[in-house]
């Protein structure tokens, strides 16, 4: 059995209710739900919120909200492993024995079926604990700097500060869509990224939402894709 968790919580501080506010004309939520629908690979798809609000939206798009995840797990600070780890071990009790788990979360209105097959996929073929997705930095993060009050600049790797970018190895970061994990790796709260493998995905297909500034770039973002793929048509 394979279940989908959406971990979708009620305080949501720079952008107040990010997670149902309305993108593209649905709840931002949905558009998580809708990929996880799109790709046919879950028995069940469970949004894990503290939020009544949020749960009646996440059922009316056709998630599963079986229970309300405790205050303790609802907090500004609570990482997303001990949440999953909840949700599993909730599931469970109600007969949903699941042997994969992908968390999705709910801000990635970018997320598409293609990329939770081939996740799943590279899980099995790698017998990995976690697979995510992950992008290419836009710049070589061996020439990042750290700016000083005054100004001033300084490289954290200064061996490479002469260094062609082309001779640099390329460096990649978590797209912060979705996480594919064995049951038993939730649960026994192994960590998602140093336990993980990465599934290589276009940088465009991605967007971190949590600013305002970030969510206008999303939105025009979404526009400029959705009418790539129309064109297509």
């Amino acid at each position: 059995m394979n279940i989908a968790v959406i971990p979708a919580r009620g305080g949501s501080k720079r952008i107040p209710r990010k997670n149902i506010k309305h993108f593209n004309g649905k709840s931002m939520i949905a558009w998580s739900i809708q990929a996880a629908k799109d790709s046919n690979l879950f028995d069940h798809i469970q949004v894990s919120t503290d939020d009544r609000e949020i749960a009646d939206i996440a059922q009316a798009v056709g998630a599963q909200v079986p229970f309300l995840r405790p205050p303790s797990l609802a907090d500004d600070v609570t990482p997303t492993v001990p949440v999953i780890a909840h949700a599993v071990s909730a599931c469970a009790e109600m007969g949903w024995a699941a042997e994969y788990v992908c968390c999705l979360y709910p801000c990635a209105p970018f997320m598409q079926a293609e990329g939770l097959l081939a996740g799943l996929g590279l899980l099995k073929k790698t017998n990995a604990e976690y697979v995510y997705p992950v992008t290419e930095y836009a710049h070589p993060v061996h020439r990042a700097t750290l700016r000083s009050a005054e100004g001033r600049m300084t490289f954290l790797h200064p061996e490479c500060e002469l260094t062609r970018t082309q001779d640099l190895p390329v460096a990649y970061h978590d797209t912060g869509q979705f996480y594919w994990g064995k049951s038993t790796a939730w649960s026994s709260m192994k960590r998602m990224h140093s336990e993980g493998v990465g599934l290589v995905v276009p940088y465009w297909r991605m967007v971190d939402i949590d600013t305002p500034e970030d969510w206008d770039f999303a939105v025009a973002a979404c526009h400029h894709l959705m009418s790539k793929d129309t064109d297509k048509q």
